[in-house]
């Protein structure tokens, strides 16, 4: 027998060792029966839009699941639903409460931040939180500074459909896994290119008009494995350099070694805000031990001047060596995949389509 395969094998053996000795903490898993929570840690849902937190919440119901809107979900005043301090107790009982297994937050907003530095990260349960946009501002710093598993996933209004799309329902799968559990998904066959919130959900919220396609910079097929760490780059780059984004405190807390999978997403950011934006996490470390990074499709990346998103990409691809994925299934252009932070995963990434094998170990 050559050396190569003993090599090969010690490698996967080592890998294996130092997997046992990560620290990430995943959920129990939700069952039929138990509660969700929502409650609006960032914006909540104006009054001509109540119809989508009822219609939501009814879909949980006949699916078997109960169901709590907190208060803070009715209203929005100046881009949140209510000041920091109730924003921040609402969460706080839904976290503490032993009837509520998972929160899920009608959508994202813009001033999450405000209670990140009110939360007692040392009083959190081990239990679901779900969302995107300004949600992934509260999700990441959980993840990074307890090793508590959260899912950068869907929002609890466009859960409002009879059927849910086979990319967007995998978060359910997500939520009723346990330690230990995998979980595979593929790329969507079609995306959304624009929001249609007065249409009916027929048969689904999101209207898949345009054919997916994931793309590499580099032009060619990519595989790349590590821990995943996921949000939107408007607000998570606002961690850089706080208690809540210490990317390499959570590398030697946490994940024993194992590089990280960057799965992030531009709500609005123009081409050179965007590479302003990468530069910083780059400059900040955030990118140190990375396999490979993950970029969604936006409608935001507008270029100036001739510069555009790609370009970003491709300078950050020169600049780090990271294999770098773009127009995926992440953020404002659904559907997206669920990204749990802290979980193993395999990327696999061909001929415009991904898998995604995702392990919760």
């Amino acid at each position: 027998m050559t050396e190569l395969p003993k090599t090969w094998m010690m490698y996967e053996m080592i890998a294996a060792e130092k997997r046992r000795m990560t620290m990430i903490r995943y959920p129990k898993p939700l069952r039929k029966g138990q509660k969700i929570g929502v409650t609006a840690v960032s914006s909540g849902v104006e009054s001509e839009l109540h119809h989508l937190l009822r219609q939501a919440a009814h879909q949980f119901e006949r699916r078997g699941y109960a169901v709590e809107l907190g208060e803070s979900v009715w209203t929005d005043d100046k881009l949140t639903s209510a000041p920091k301090d109730i924003r921040l107790t609402e969460l706080m009982e839904m976290v503490a409460d032993d009837e509520v297994h998972a929160i899920i937050p009608p959508w994202g907003g813009q001033f999450l931040v405000e209670i990140l530095p009110l939360i007692d990260y040392d009083d959190l349960e081990q239990k679901w939180i779900v969302g995107y946009s300004d949600i992934s501002t509260l999700l990441l710093p959980i993840t990074l500074i307890t090793g508590i598993a959260t899912v950068h996933g869907t929002n609890f209004v466009d859960l409002r459909s009879d059927d849910w799309d086979p990319v967007t329902s995998t978060f359910l799968e997500v939520l009723e896994a346990a330690g230990g559990d995998t979980i595979i998904q593929q790329s969507s066959e079609k995306y959304q290119s624009k929001w249609q919130h007065s249409e009916p959900p027929d048969p689904y919220v999101f209207k898949l008009d345009q054919p997916t396609e994931w793309k590499t910079i580099s032009g060619q097929p990519v595989q790349f494995e590590g821990r995943i760490l996921s949000g939107c780059i408007d607000t998570v780059r606002h961690l850089v350099g706080t208690p809540f984004g210490d990317i390499r405190a959570f590398q030697e807390k946490f994940i024993a070694g194992d590089k990280m999978i960057w799965a992030l997403e531009n709500c609005d950011m123009d081409a050179p805000d965007f590479y302003r934006s990468l530069l910083q996490l780059h400059n900040a470390g955030w990118f140190d031990h990375t396999a490979g990074i993950i970029f969604g499709r936006t409608a935001a990346g507008q270029a100036k001047g001739g510069f555009t998103d790609i370009d970003a990409m491709e300078r950050l691809a020169k600049l780090t060596d990271i294999p770098i994925v773009y127009d995926a299934d992440i953020g404002h252009v659904p559907p997206q995949m669920t990204f749990v932070n802290g979980a193993f995963a395999k990327v696999e990434v061909a001929q415009g389509k991904a898998t995604m094998k995702m392990t919760f170990i």
